[in-house]
C-alpha cells in the first residue's frame, strides 16, 4: 500500500502537465485564428487533445526490489551481507565468520527468550496489521483455556511442543478433537519426529548441523510408540494421508522395516498412496536389503508396484532409485544399474535435475574405482543452462563436480566449466549453504593452485579472497608451494600478510615453508620488483618471532608453537640480510642461551653470515661467542675463526680464546 500513493500523485502530475499543455496549445491556436479568416477559425477551434491511459501491469510486492537488484552486479570485493559494513569487524577467517554469524543468532535467540520470559513488558503494539513474529509467545499451562481452535494454529505455526502439550491437554479435558485436526498434527509430528524444529530466523544453525550431519547416512532416530503411532491408530477409519504422513516418517528416520511393512498393508488393503510416499520408501532400500543383488531387485519390484498400480513416477522417484544404488558396494554394478534407470526414466519423459547429476557422480566416481569421465559428459549436457532448485539434493551437484574434478580428473579446464555454469542464470542459488561454498572453493584453489600459472592463479586469489572464501591451512599451504615453485619472492610479503589476517600464522607448517621460502630465494638486485625484499623479510621474521614467543608464553594451549632449530636459524638470516643486527644478537642470544630447550641446531649457513654480519659491525666478541656455539655443537667453525681473525684486529684474550677453541690452524692462509 505504501507504494500506491506516489504512483498516484505522479499520473496526477503527468495529467496536469498534458492538460497544461493542452491548453496551451488551444491558447496558440486561438490567438493565431483571429489574424487569419473566418473559415480557419473555426476549424482550428475543432481541434481537441486525446490522452490514452496504458492498462495496468499486475506487479508483485518484490517487483520493485528486483528491477534496482538487476542494476547492480554482484561485488566480489564486498563482504557479505550479515556482517558489518566496516573493515574493523569485519571476520577475516572461517573461525571468525562462523563465530561472527552463531553470536548473532544468539542474540536474536537471547532477545526471543526476554521476550517470552517477560512478555507482560511487550504488549504495546506499533505495527498494524499486528506482525505475529514480534509478539509474546503464549505460554500454556495445565490451567490454560484450550480449544479446537488453539491447537489448529499451533499446528499452523509448526510449533511442535506447544502443539503436542495442548493436545494431551484436551484429551485430559476430554474435548473433543476433529479426526481432520489429528491428521494434521499427525503430519506435524511424523515430519519433525515430534521434536521442536530450529525456526526458520536461525539459518546459520541449521546450517551448521546439516555440515554435522553431511556425511552421515540415514540413522534410524524414529521414536517407536510415541505420539505419532498412538495417533495414527486413533484416526478411524484409514486414510491415504494417515498412512502417507506416518509412512514419509518411518523413513525419513530409519524406521525403514515398519515404513515398509505399512506400505504393503496399505496396498493390501487398496488404499491409494502418492508417487511421494513411494519414492520415501524406494529412499530407504539400503536398509532394507543388505546386499547389491537384493537391493536391485528391490528397486525393480517397487518399479513394478508402482506400474500396477498406475502411480506415475517423478524426479523424486528417479532420485530415489539412484540414492539406492549409490549403497551398492561393487562399483561396476552400481555404474551400470546408474545406466539402466537413466534410460528408463528417459524414456519416461523424466528430466533430471542437478541433484540426478550429484547421483550419477557418487555412482560413477568412487574411492579406489577407475577414472570415469562421467563428469564431462554431463557438463555437456547441461552447460549453459540456468536452474531452478527442483529435488533438495540439487545444492549437491557444483559441490560434488568440483570435488571430482580435483580428486579424479585433476582438470583445471573442467573445473573452470563448473565454476561457469554456477555463475549462469541464477544457478549461484544452488550453491547450498555457507559451508558447502567454503568446500567448494576449497577444491577449487587446490586443483588451481597446482595446475595453472601463478600469474593467472592470483587472479582468482584476488577476486575471491578474502570476501568469499578464506583458504584453509592446507590450501595456503599448497599457495606457498606455487610460490616457491615459480620463484615468486616478491608475493610473500603479501601472503604473509593474508597468513596473518585468515588467524594462520600459528600453524607450524605455514611458519616453517615461509621461513623456508624467504630464505633460500635471495632477492635479485638487478630485478625492481625485488627491491626493499629484505627489509620485508626482515619484518616477517620479526613477527614470526614475536608470534611463536607469544605462543610459547601462553599457559591455555597444551600443545604450543615452539622454536625450532631450523626456525631460529631462518629468522637469524633474514634480520643478518635486512640489517637489523639489534635484532639479529637478540635471536642469537636466544640460540645461545635456550640451546639445550630448542629441538635441533641452526645451519652452518646461518651462523656463517652472523659472523660475517658481526665483522661488518664490528662486534668482536659475539662473534667469538657464535665460534663457540659452532664448536660445542659439532659444527664447522675453522672457517667461521678465520673471519674472525681476518675481519678484527683481535686481542690476546680473542686470539688464545680461538686457539683453545680450533687450534692454531685459523692462522695459516
Amino acid at each position: 500500500m505504501f507504494l500506491s500513493r506516489p504512483f498516484n500523485k505522479l499520473t496526477r502530475l503527468r495529467c496536469q502537465l498534458l492538460s497544461t499543455s493542452a491548453k496551451t496549445h488551444l491558447k496558440t491556436t486561438n490567438s493565431s485564428s483571429n489574424t487569419s479568416t473566418a473559415k480557419s477559425s473555426s476549424s482550428s477551434a475543432a481541434v481537441e487533445e486525446h490522452i490514452e491511459i496504458p492498462n495496468r501491469i499486475p506487479r508483485s510486492s518484490t517487483d520493485i526490489l528486483l528491477a534496482l537488484s538487476s542494476t547492480v552486479k554482484p561485488d566480489p570485493t564486498a563482504a557479505h551481507f550479515k556482517f558489518h559494513d566496516d573493515p574493523y569487524l569485519i571476520p577475516m577467517s572461517n573461525v571468525t565468520k562462523r563465530t561472527f554469524a552463531m553470536a548473532q543468532e544468539a542474540g536474536r535467540k537471547a532477545a526471543k527468550w526476554i521476550r517470552n520470559e517477560h512478555g507482560r513488558f511487550f504488549m504495546h503494539e506499533e505495527a498494524q496489521p499486528r506482525v505475529e513474529a514480534f509478539a509474546p509467545k503464549m505460554v500454556f499451562t495445565e490451567e490454560s483455556e484450550v480449544d479446537e481452535t488453539s491447537l489448529q494454529g499451533l499446528i499452523q505455526n509448526s510449533e511442535v511442543t506447544d502443539a503436542v502439550f495442548v493436545y494431551n491437554l484436551m484429551k485430559t479435558k476430554g474435548l473433543p478433537i476433529a479426526d481432520e485436526t489429528k491428521q494434521s498434527l499427525l503430519e506435524l509430528i511424523c515430519f519433525y519426529n515430534n521434536e521442536e524444529p530450529v525456526p526458520d530466523e536461525f539459518i546459520e544453525e541449521k546450517w551448521f548441523n546439516d555440515s554435522q550431519n553431511r556425511y552421515n547416512r540415514v540413522k534410524k532416530t524414529w521414536k517407536d510408540g510415541d505420539l505419532a503411532e498412538q495417533l495414527f491408530n486413533e484416526i478411524e477409519p484409514r486414510t491415504p494421508e494417515s498412512y502417507a504422513a506416518i509412512i514419509r516418517g518411518m523413513a525419513k528416520y530409519g524406521q525403514a522395516e515398519r515404513a515398509y511393512a505399512l506400505l504393503q498393508d496399505a496396498t493390501e488393503k487398496q488404499i491409494e498412496l502418492d508417487t511421494k510416499t513411494f519414492n520415501y520408501v524406494i529412499s530407504v532400500g539400503g536398509l532394507l536389503k543388505e546386499t547389491a543383488d537384493l537391493r536391485w531387485d528391490f528397486c525393480q519390484e517397487m518399479l513394478q508396484q508402482m506400474n500396477q498400480l498406475q502411480i506415475k513416477p517423478d524426479l523424486g522417484t528417479l532420485n530415489s532409485f539412484l540414492e539406492v544404488v549409490g549403497t551398492f558396494g561393487n562399483f561396476k554394478m552400481a555404474r551400470g544399474s546408474t545406466l539402466k534407470i537413466l534410460s528408463t526414466f528417459k524414456a519416461l519423459g523424466i528430466e533430471p535435475s542437478l541433484g540426478t547429476y550429484y547421483y550419477v557422480l557418487n555412482n560413477f566416481c568412487r574411492d579406489r574405482a577407475p577414472v570415469s569421465h562421467v563428469l564431462v559428459d554431463i557438463l555437456n549436457e547441461i552447460e549453459g543452462k540456468s536452474f531452478t532448485i527442483a529435488h533438495p539434493k540439487d545444492v549437491y551437484f557444483f559441490l560434488a563436480a568440483m570435488e571430482v574434478s580435483r580428486n579424479q580428473l585433476h582438470d583445471k579446464n573442467v573445473a573452470k566449466r563448473i565454476d561457469d555454469l554456477l555463475h549462469t542464470g541464477n544457478n549461484y542459488d544452488l550453491i547450498g549453504d555457507s559451508y558447502k561454498e567454503g568446500i567448494y572453493y576449497r577444491h577449487m584453489f587446490a586443483l588451481l593452485s597446482q595446475t595453472e600459472p601463478l600469474e593467472e592463479f592470483m587472479v582468482t586469489y584476488d577476486r575471491l579472497v578474502p570476501n568469499i572464501y578464506i583458504p584453509e591451512p592446507g590450501i595456503m599451504e599448497e599457495i606457498l608451494k606455487s610460490v616457491e615453485v615459480n620463484g615468486a619472492i616478491d608475493l610473500m610479503p603479501r601472503m604473509w600478510s593474508d597468513i596473518v589476517a585468515f588467524d594462520l600464522a600459528n600453524r607450524e607448517n605455514i611458519i616453517h615453508k615461509t621461513l623456508k621460502i624467504i630464505t633460500e630465494n635471495r632477492p635479485n638486485p638487478e630485478n625492481p620488483d625485488h627491491n626493499g625484499l629484505n627489509e620485508h623479510f626482515a619484518r616477517i621474521a620479526l613477527d614470526i618471532f614475536t608470534k611463536v614467543s607469544e605462543a610459547a608464553a601462553d599457559m591455555r594451549f597444551t600443545k604450543k608453537l615452539q622454536f625450532s632449530g631450523k626456525m631460529v636459524g631462518d629468522i637469524l638470516t633474514l634480520f643478518v640480510r635486512g640489517d637489523d643486527f639489534e635484532n639479529a644478537t637478540k635471536m642469537f642470544e636466544i640460540i645461545d642461551r635456550d640451546q639445550h630447550k630448542i629441538p635441533g641446531s641452526p645451519s652452518e649457513q646461518s651462523l656463517l653470515e652472523f659472523v660475517q654480519a658481526c665483522v661488518a659491525n664490528k662486534a668482536p666478541s659475539l662473534a667469538v661467542t657464535c665460534l663457540q656455539y659452532a664448536v660445542e655443537n659439532n659444527m664447522e667453525s675453522m672457517q667461521l675463526a678465520r673471519i674472525i681473525n681476518k675481519g678484527f684486529t683481535l686481542n690476546e684474550v680473542h686470539l688464545s680464546k680461538l686457539k683453545s677453541l680450533v687450534g692454531e690452524g685459523f692462522l695459516a692462509e
